[in-house]
């Protein structure tokens, strides 16, 4: 049986109904981001899962240049090591799992729930069979809220599922069972299309990056189903009419990948937990936008009042090349970091 779904799901599939406003980003050349930094205590846990069922192989792999690690303000006894994973024909959507060692650190998102703002909490990819790889991630022992939920939006029939991980990393699937989702190559684990950022403001985190960082907006909904729907956020089922889940989706250039998605829970008071979503902690600790005119873009940011969170030149990034780069971080703490690879 196909069930109402709420909001956090509906929002996909509307995003193609939604149109884009123009954004300063794409003049200046922010291209969809390239890769996801996401702290690990080991690889083998994700990267076995992304490598068995997806296809996903590892791209690069070495010591972390120690200019990096300056770049986010470690100290001189922190090291670490890296591995560069991308879905097959991805060149976009990929992740970076860092071992760092000789520094504390805890998990980004400590015992939080899904309605605790601060730090990214989930990458978002696509399947062509979310039961089959549920059920591979739970043989593997990883987690989630529910069980895969599946429903209809307009003609899409949609399957959705969110698997978590150690240290509270973050999975969320999506399948388009019909129509067929064409746009790129999907197979079990697709490259990762979209990040979600819980917020305790979605118009003040939407407004971030759209008016700051000028990204186009996908979708801006609030809206929920009257009836009580299964949530993939484990919120009790009858609680689920009446508590939006307010969420937008920006992009710095149209298309089906490259996004940023905010999601205030609204009736729901959570812990902000922005105070650990930074290197050398464990989870998502943020995204790379690559940018063809760095120096412009920067200026453009800062034109509107945000501040940069930290930047480096002549940084040696094994799969990315030799980068100039500049992070920010959004009302709820929230790393993005834009980069030009000479």
């Amino acid at each position: 049986m196909k069930h109402p779904v709420a909001a956090a799901i509906v929002l996909l599939a509307a995003a193609a109904h939604s149109p884009a406003q123009a954004g300063v980003a794409a003049d200046h050349g922010v291209a969809p981001w390239s890769e996801a930094v996401v702290g690990v205590a080991a690889f083998a846990p994700i990267t076995s899962l992304l490598h068995a069922e997806g296809g996903w192989t590892r791209k690069a792999a070495g010591k972390v240049n120690r200019a990096e690690l300056a770049a986010w303000n470690l100290p001189a006894a922190a090291s670490a090591t890296f591995e560069r994973w991308c879905a097959p024909q991805a060149s976009s959507g990929c992740v970076r799992f860092i071992r760092f060692a000789g520094v504390p650190q805890r998990p980004v998102r400590l015992g939080a729930r899904a309605w605790d703002p601060g730090g990214i909490y989930s990458l978002m990819v696509r399947s062509d069979n979310v039961p089959a790889l549920f059920d591979a991630a739970i043989k593997a022992g990883w987690w989630a809220e529910s069980e895969p939920v599946r429903f209809t939006f307009g003609a899409s029939d949609l399957r959705n599922v969110v698997l978590t991980g150690p240290h509270g990393i973050n999975i969320a699937v999506y399948q388009r069972v019909s129509p067929p989702f064409t746009a790129f190559p999907v197979g079990r684990i697709s490259h990762a299309f979209n990040s979600m950022r819980m917020v305790s403001n979605k118009a003040r985190a939407r407004d971030f990056y759209l008016n700051n960082l000028g990204f186009e907006l996908v979708f801006d909904s609030d809206k929920e189903p009257p009836e009580p729907a299964r949530s993939n956020f484990g919120i009790p089922l009858n609680y689920t009419p009446r508590i939006p889940r307010a969420a937008a989706a920006l992009q710095p250039v149209p298309g089906e990948t490259g996004r940023v998605e905010v999601m205030e829970m609204q009736g729901f008071t959570g812990t902000d937990q922005s105070a650990h979503a930074s290197p050398p902690n464990l989870g998502v600790l943020l995204l790379r936008f690559p940018v063809r005119d760095l120096a412009a873009y920067r200026q453009a940011v800062e034109a509107k009042g945000t501040k940069i969170a930290y930047a480096a030149q002549r940084v040696r990034i094994t799969g990315l090349g030799t980068v100039d780069l500049f992070a920010v971080r959004d009302p709820d703490g929230n790393l993005t970091e834009f980069y030009h690879a000479h």
